[in-house]
């Protein structure tokens, strides 16, 4: 496979990855990630859908519990930036929602790295604004 091939399967992949996310397609999601995956995300005891994750159904379940622990209709992700480069890719954006326990909503920037090996996602970084997250939980 050419680097151009690769990086177009990358490109490929997270398209995949965001209609997934988008239509909430959980089993869409665990078919995507690797078996195991390399999840980080910053420890925030206080916010119930962070913790630690590292197979594929585990990964996909995020975005459940995100659905439950927030305000659907509130949720809002924006991707500004795509930058991809083998099998890696980073996106760049601002999301906010609400917290249903509190009503209290959060907002910031995110960047979000992912590897793709396989057509799979061996690899999914969160980095995101945690205080304005955990803010936002504290009753």
């Amino acid at each position: 496979m050419t680097p151009a091939d690769t990086a177009e399967a990358t490109r490929l992949a997270v398209q995949k990855f965001l209609g997934l996310r988008l239509a909430g397609d959980t089993e869409g999601l665990a078919a995507l990630f690797a078996d195991e995956v390399d999840w980080m995300l910053a420890d925030n005891p206080g916010v119930p859908w962070i913790r630690p994750r590292s197979t594929a159904a585990e990964c996909a379940a995020q975005a459940d519990e995100l659905g439950r622990y927030t305000v659907p209709e509130d949720a809002r992700a924006s991707v500004d930036t795509v930058l991809v480069d083998g099998t890696d890719a980073v996106l760049m954006g601002q999301l906010s929602g609400t917290v249903r326990a509190t009503g209290k909503s959060f907002s910031g920037p995110f960047a979000l790295r992912l590897t793709v090996e396989d057509g799979r996602i061996t690899r999914h970084h969160l980095y995101e604004n945690s205080l304005s997250i955990a803010e936002a939980c504290a009753p």
